[in-house]
């Protein structure tokens, strides 16, 4: 009686502040509507009173659980779902609860790292395979003109970091978290660079290095598992993209030192990275945060692109342009969402279990409508080392959009 009363309670204040197209299937055959008038769109199954806390106190990070748990099944559109997860969390979350939301600082050593990287990027090359591009290029796809396919958009996008870095014949770059290698063979084959990447994932590594001898570029690229603190040596032109947010809000002036070290007098970075839209705590809101980092990706810290500049600047290094494209990763996670709903059967026999099943598809639809939202963003910042001259940088940006693809 308790618990039926309490979600009684609920379901009605739900009602009352955002009328849900959402209907809750309770384990007995109980009905609750969440609008008074449109018809579901969406339809909650509850499998047990077990599941009942999660729903009263819906944040993100309860609702995910709930699902990924098995203890709530969900039909409807997946878009559909994600909206109205988000609507469930909007609609009970309160100012205080904001506001208590603390800063959380994660212990980075190199061996917690590369246990977390390990945890997200080695399910299986063949799982990625399944709903990214080509090249397999697990970040946001730059879209020049908003119609190109993933592919093209991809490549697109590692052409726009090389060009805003100025690469040039003949110059070493460093990658670091250089994923499946896609970058640093585009840098070789199209841009004449002599590259090294790196990554902690296994994975990663073993595919990267066996595409570099596919292309027969083994003479100018050197894939190697290292964590980037322990990267010997300096290079003309660094780039770190899809990185930063492994590294840690407290590590970020130790993180851009290191660069700085590496960088050539007159070398030019790239740092690419997601960042947070909540400059006071530095988290993702209604709970997101905390799914994140407990399924998807551990100890992971989103800094605000406030404390990144500045994190840069106590480095050494001198942001010299910075650019959004909160709208392009949203449309990227958007395809991917749709490429994974496409072979469902297919990644759910690629996953250890269902459990993890279950994360990634409402993972990659979640991230989706945060950036949508701005919930999250991201920035591409070219940097160099501080007090060095700027008779050598363009004045203008032209230069970025001379050489398109």
């Amino acid at each position: 009686m308790f618990w039926e009363k309490k979600l009684t309670q609920w379901v009605e204040e739900v009602r009352d502040r955002a009328n849900l197209p959402a209907r809750l299937v309770l384990w007995d055959g109980q009905q609750h509507d969440f609008g008074r008038f449109a018809a579901p769109q969406v339809t909650l199954h509850v499998k047990s009173a077990t599941a009942l806390p999660y729903l009263l106190e819906p944040s993100l990070d309860n609702l995910g659980e709930a699902y990924v748990k098995g203890k709530i099944d969900i039909d409807g559109k997946l878009s559909d779902i994600i909206n109205i997860g988000y609507s469930l969390a909007k609609s009970t979350v309160t100012s205080a609860s904001k506001l208590a939301r603390l800063r959380r600082y994660f212990n980075h050593s190199k061996a917690s790292d590369k246990k977390a990287i390990q945890y997200h990027y080695d399910v299986s090359n063949e799982f990625y395979q399944l709903w990214l591009d080509k090249n397999m290029v697990y970040s946001c796809a730059y879209f020049e003109n908003g119609d190109e396919d993933l592919d093209t958009a991809q490549l697109k996008k590692i052409d726009h970091i090389l060009t805003k870095i100025q690469v040039r014949p003949g110059q070493r770059l460093l990658d670091i978290g250089c994923g499946w290698g896609a970058l640093v063979i585009r840098a070789a084959q199209k841009f004449g660079v002599t590259c090294v990447g790196v990554t902690l994932s296994e994975n990663q590594f073993r595919l990267a290095t066996e595409r570099v001898k596919a292309a027969g570029l083994e003479d100018r690229i050197e894939i190697r598992l290292q964590d980037y603190r322990d990267i010997p040596g300096q290079f003309d032109r660094i780039t770190s993209v899809g990185m930063f947010e492994h590294v840690g809000r407290k590590n970020l002036p130790e993180y851009f030192a290191k660069i700085h070290d590496l960088l050539v007098d007159d070398g030019i970075a790239m740092n690419h990275g997601i960042t947070s839209s909540d400059a006071d705590s530095g988290e993702t809101s209604l709970g997101g945060s905390e799914f994140i980092d407990k399924y998807v990706f551990p100890d992971g810290e989103l800094p605000h692109i406030g404390l990144a500049l500045e994190s840069m600047q106590r480095g050494g290094l001198e942001a010299v342009d910075v650019e959004s494209l909160r709208r392009h990763y949203a449309h990227t996670l958007d395809i991917w969402a749709d490429r994974f709903e496409e072979h469902v059967e297919e990644a759910r026999k690629l996953v250890v279990d269902d459990e993890h099943f279950r994360i990634w598809r409402v993972y990659l639809a979640g991230c989706a409508y945060a950036f949508e939202n701005d919930d999250v963003s991201i920035y591409q910042v070219i940097c160099r080392k501080a007090g060095r001259s700027a008779k050598t940088l363009p004045w203008s940006r032209r230069y970025i959009y001379e050489k398109a693809l």
